[in-house]
């Protein structure tokens, strides 16, 4: 059996990034850095069953 193979081109990609979502991409980077510092400074005080209560307590308000 020979395989034949076919060249079809790919649509290409749009570069299209604005200003905007440049900006939501550095926010949610920075708060979700904060989270994670932050939750080194939690689990210590609280314990790994009090932060996972209180996450779990927050993410259900």
């Amino acid at each position: 059996m020979v395989s034949e193979t076919k060249t079809t081109e790919a649509p290409a990609l749009r570069r299209a990034l604005k200003a905007r979502h440049l900006t939501m991409i550095a926010i949610g980077g920075s708060i979700g850095t904060g989270l994670f510092v932050a939750s080194g400074a939690t689990i210590s005080a609280a314990g790994p069953g009090g932060a996972l209560f209180s996450y779990i307590l927050i993410g259900l308000m």
